[in-house]
Formats: structure tokens, C-alpha cells, sequence
């Protein structure tokens, strides 16, 4: 693209700038509008996120009131929050594939408008079973947009800022979570669940909407030898002499592999599917989405009302997006380690505190507001590591052409974890009946102890299995796993970051 003529070239030189003074001055234009560009783009993408997050979120106070339409007991609140995540599965499980076949802007406008129906039936459900089914039309959008959002940005992005622009996906989890957070406590009172699960219309809208106008993933166009749309996306994504190069390395990587999901089980691919399946199960198993779903119900129990829970739900929301926030700024300076083990040491702290907390007896006022601040440290430390990191590596550390299918792999886990604690959570805590037989549960300092020691399980997973993919680029990458070289991946200054295998 130029953006400077040939006249203005000389007279820059004429007014006592030099010609490399001018070219500078030319080439700051020139990043200034494909920064802006690649900033639009993935923010878009990273409607995305919202999507997951608000469905995540907003469930957590409809739960309050939907119990007074249907009168739901601890089992029957379970099974309305899991369709969702059955629902995740089964879109994750597809999206690898569909993004490989069908492009990932494609899939994300699809998966907008399946969220779109989902949010109309939840709305307007009748009974129990209609609006499981309304969930679990969401949960399938949910399930492809979680994983094809950083997949299209982490494609999209320059190595330098890839990091902060994936991580976009995350604060826009974040943020959907506050959104729904704050829909809820403005719809609270009877009948008000309808409006909540219904506002999701709004952001699935925009979302399809805006990927209309956006482009497709360079690489996939390669992939699929549609070179010359490709350049076209490149040239407003990276600079002149960046282009032909990268091409070349994406289509070099492209001949010697093969888009089979058997590739996934060969010996270079598999300590990238072991971090990336490790991480997906340690996220949830952790606990994190207990307090997305529950936290106006673990408040309630402490012995707020509901107005004060929802309200409660609302600051530690507000936490999670300025957590996020701070992992955004940093995820490119200090590197996707030093997060992930800052991260999980609070994370540990904070659910052990959480755990002291219940244990203490007759105290409820004071046990309702140390519960809120220990909430609120658990999930800021998570939303600087677990929760974004996670996001991102999992979309630099596969091969170009089985990318797709293995964020599904990896993607289908995360849901899987996450299904298995949502189903357990207030069963742990209050007990419950399976199969005729009764069983009393471990109460609350039990539950948030054992979500410290998995957290303690997670350092240690970390700190022994997971690389450093600061400042390469995705071929780079993979050429370390072809190289088996996989635990050590150079960052852009040149360091390595050992991994024990």
C-alpha cells in the first residue's frame, strides 16, 4: 500500500528530512493503520469470549429465580446448568474439524446465529425440559466459539503482539461474565430470569454481524491455495517485506503434514497434546466455575440476601476483568510461565483461605465478607494465569493443518472438566442421593480444600511440563516439535525456557 507519493516523498527531503528519515516516518504510518486494523479484527473475534462468558455468568443469578418459577432442588439446579456444557462438548468436538473445513470466520458467524436461537429458547422456555433444551443449543455455540476465537486471532496476529491479541479472547470472557453479572442484578426479582438468559441475543448479533466484514485467516487461505486472498490479508496484518516470507514458511509447513486426527498420536505431536490436555483438566478441576455459576448461591449461603449476593457477584466480577486486564499487558513481556505460576501460588492461597473460612463457626457476617475477598483473590490470581494462558497456548503449540482438531481435542477436555465439577460441586457440599443410596457431602471447607490441592497439583504440572512460547512464531514452534525440542522454546530474546519431559 503507498502511503506516501512520490511529490511528498520530496518534499519531506526538501523541508531537511532525510531520505531515511522519510521511509521511518513512512513505515510508522504504515504500522499505525495495521495496528489498527489487526486491533479491530481481533477484537471483534473476541466476541467470542463474550459469548462464552455471558452464558457462563448469567446462569449463576437466573438460577436464583428460576427456582422460584419451577422449585428446583440441589440436583435439579445441576442439570440445568450442565446441558450447557454437554452442549460445549459436542460443539468443540465438531469445531476442530468444521474450522479446518469450513474457515474460521465462517464457523464463528455460524456459531453466533446457533447462540442466537439458543438465547430465544431459554427465554421463552415453558417448563424444566424446554429450557434445557434452550441450553444445550447454546452450549454447542458456546463450545465452537471457545475454541475458534483464539484459534482465528492467535492465525491473524504478528508473533510480537500475538500473545496480548489472543488474550483479548479471555478479557472478553471476563468481561461477558461482569455483562451477564450486571444484566442480572438490573432484571432481579420474579420472572426476571427470562430476561437474562434472553439477553444473550444481543451479543450473538453483534458477533455475526461484525465477522461478515472481517477476513479469513491467512494461513487457512493457504492452506486451501487461495494464495492471493491470503497476501491480500497479510498486507494489512504485517509489513511489505514480511509477507512473501511468511507464506512461504506456512506453506512449507503445509507439505509435510497431513489433516488426519491420527497425526495428533504421533510421538513429536504428543508432549503438545499432554500440556495442552493437562491444562484443559486443571483449569476447571481447580474450581473456577463453581464461583462463575454458583458464587450468588455460595454468598446466599453465608447469609446475604439475594440482592446483596447478586451484588457481591458483581465486584468479584469486576475483579476478574481488571485481573485480566493486567494478564493482557503483560503475557508479552514477562512471558505465558511466570503468569501460569504466580497464577496458580494465589490460586492455592486463596482456596486454602476459603476453606479456613467455612470452617469457622458462628461467625456469618464475618465469614460473608472474608468469603467475598477470598473469592475475589482466587479468581484475580486466576484471571492473571489459568485463565488466559491457557487460552493462549493451546492455539500457538499445534501444527498448521491439525490445528483445528487439536484445540477440539484439547477444547472438548476443558469442557469435559469443567461438566464433571459443575455436576459435583453442590453435591460435594450438601450430599445427595445416587442410585437409592444416600451419601452426606464434605461440606464447604472440604470442597474448597480439595480445589487447593488440585490447584498445588497444577504448580507443580506447570513448573515440569509447560514450555515458554514467548516471541515465536507458530512455525518456529512447530519446528522445535519436529525437531524434538519441544520443551525448550526460545522467547525473542533469545533465552530458553527449560522443560522437564
Amino acid at each position: 500500500m503507498q502511503l506516501f507519493t512520490r511529490e511528498q516523498k520530496e518534499c519531506s527531503y526538501s523541508s531537511g528530512i532525510s531520505r531515511q528519515e522519510a521511509l521511518v516516518l513512512e513505515n510508522a504510518t504504515r504500522d499505525t493503520g495495521t495496528n489498527r486494523f489487526i486491533y479491530i479484527t481481533a477484537a471483534i473475534a473476541a466476541l467470542n469470549g463474550l459469548l462464552f462468558g455471558f452464558d457462563t455468568g448469567v446462569i449463576s443469578g437466573a438460577l436464583l429465580y428460576i427456582d422460584n418459577s419451577f422449585g428446583l432442588t440441589h440436583l435439579m439446579q445441576e442439570i440445568i446448568v450442565s446441558p450447557t456444557l454437554v452442549g460445549a462438548i459436542v460443539g468443540a468436538a465438531a469445531g476442530g474439524r468444521l474450522a479446518d473445513r469450513l474457515g474460521r470466520r465462517r464457523l464463528m458467524v455460524a456459531g453466533a446465529c446457533v447462540f442466537f436461537v439458543g438465547s430465544v429458547v431459554m427465554a421463552f422456555a415453558p417448563n424444566v425440559p424446554a429450557l434445557v433444551v434452550g441450553r444445550l443449543v447454546v452450549g454447542f455455540a458456546i463450545g465452537v466459539a471457545s475454541m475458534v476465537g483464539p484459534l482465528y486471532n492467535s492465525e491473524i496476529a504478528p508473533p510480537k503482539i500475538r500473545g496480548s491479541l489472543v488474550s483479548l479472547n479471555q478479557l472478553a470472557v471476563t468481561s461477558g461474565i461482569l455483562l451477564a453479572y450486571l444484566v442480572n442484578y438490573v432484571f432481579k426479582g420474579p420472572g426476571g430470569w427470562r430476561w437474562m438468559l434472553g439477553s444473550g441475543v444481543v451479543p450473538a448479533a453483534a458477533l455475526a454481524l461484525g465477522m461478515l466484514f472481517m477476513p479469513e485467516s491467512p494461513r487457512w487461505l493457504v492452506e486451501n491455495g487461495r494464495l492471493d486472498e491470503a497476501r491480500s490479508v497479510l498486507s494489512r496484518t504485517r509489513s511489505e517485506d514480511r509477507i512473501e516470507e511468511e507464506i512461504e514458511n506456512i506453506e512449507e509447513t503445509a507439505q509435510v503434514e497431513e489433516n488426519d486426527a491420527s497425526t495428533l498420536l504421533e510421538s513429536w505431536i504428543r508432549p503438545a497434546l499432554i500440556v495442552g490436555v493437562g491444562l484443559a483438566v486443571l483449569q476447571q478441576v481447580t474450581g473456577i466455575n463453581t464461583v462463575i455459576y454458583y458464587a450468588p448461591t455460595i454468598f446466599k449461603s453465608t447469609g446475604f440476601g439475594a440482592s446483596a449476593s447478586l451484588l457481591a457477584t458483581v465486584g468479584v466480577g469486576l475483579v476478574n476483568v481488571g485481573a485480566t486486564i493486567c494478564a493482557v499487558l503483560l503475557v508479552d513481556r514477562v512471558g505465558r510461565r511466570p503468569l501460569l505460576l504466580v497464577g496458580l501460588t494465589g490460586m492455592v492461597l486463596a482456596l486454602g483461605g476459603l476453606s479456613a473460612v467455612f470452617f469457622l463457626p458462628g461467625l456469618s457476617g464475618v465469614v460473608g465478607w472474608a468469603a467475598v475477598g477470598s473469592l475475589m483473590f482466587y479468581v484475580g490470581f486466576f484471571a492473571i494465569g489459568m485463565g488466559p494462558v491457557f487460552w493462549l497456548l493451546i492455539s500457538e503449540i499445534y501444527p498448521l493443518q491439525v490445528r483445528g482438531s487439536a484445540m477440539g481435542v484439547v477444547t472438548v477436555a476443558n469442557w469435559a472438566a469443567n461438566l464433571l465439577v459443575s455436576l459435583t460441586f453442590l453435591t460435594l457440599i450438601n450430599g445427595g442421593t445416587f442410585s437409592g443410596v444416600e451419601f452426606g457431602g464434605i461440606g464447604q471447607t472440604g470442597t474448597f480444600g480439595l480445589y487447593a490441592v488440585l490447584s498445588l497439583f497444577s504448580l507443580l504440572f506447570v513448573y515440569w511440563k509447560v514450555p515458554e512460547t514467548k516471541g515465536r512464531s507458530l512455525e518456529e514452534i512447530e519446528a522445535d516439535l519436529r525437531g524434538g525440542t519441544s520443551g525448550k522454546y526460545a522467547d525473542a530474546s533469545g533465552e530458553t525456557a527449560e522443560n522437564a519431559d
